[in-house]
């Protein structure tokens, strides 16, 4: 079987994505209408578990925050992946929208973002460029310093 071209992008980056999470409430997790792919809201998880707690300026530093980031679109794009068979069919990344518990002086939402826009580009070039809303917020569930949801267009 030929490796397809994302596969092959994500291999060249390192990466292996995880198993897509089931949702952990009254949900989907993701939700196809016409050529558009809808992604909820991922948490930071690794191997299954909370890779990190807390709230940006408190508990957790920027750079924790990037990497909560990173791992939150890396969950994204496992839900792709299992909602339509490969990540092949993504001709592009319309929208991610991003939530960041921090503390009321907290500033730096848009540098946390990036570590899932970042990685949406590394992935899909041009195609992963995308329109972004980032939001601070005063929790997330099971306290997640942050949650990354996703729009797709399919081809």
């Amino acid at each position: 079987m030929t490796q397809s071209i994302i596969e092959g992008r994500l291999a060249a980056l390192g990466i292996v994505l995880p198993r897509a999470a089931a949702p952990v409430a009254n949900y989907v997790a993701a939700v196809a209408s016409g050529n558009l792919l809808v992604i909820s809201g991922q948490l930071p998880l690794v191997d299954g578990q909370l890779a990190l707690r807390g709230k940006l300026s408190g508990e957790v530093g920027l750079e924790q925050g990037v990497e909560a980031a990173r791992a939150c679109m890396l969950n994204v794009l496992a839900q792709v992946q299992a909602a339509a068979g490969s990540l092949d069919r993504v001709a592009r990344v319309v929208r991610l929208g991003g939530f960041i518990a921090c503390m009321p002086d907290f500033t730096q939402h848009a540098a946390v973002m990036n570590g899932a826009s970042d990685l949406a580009v590394a992935v899909f070039g041009e195609a992963g460029r995308h329109a972004r809303s980032t939001i601070g917020v005063a929790s997330l569930p099971l306290d997640a310093p942050c949650e990354v949801e996703g729009l797709f267009e399919l081809r």
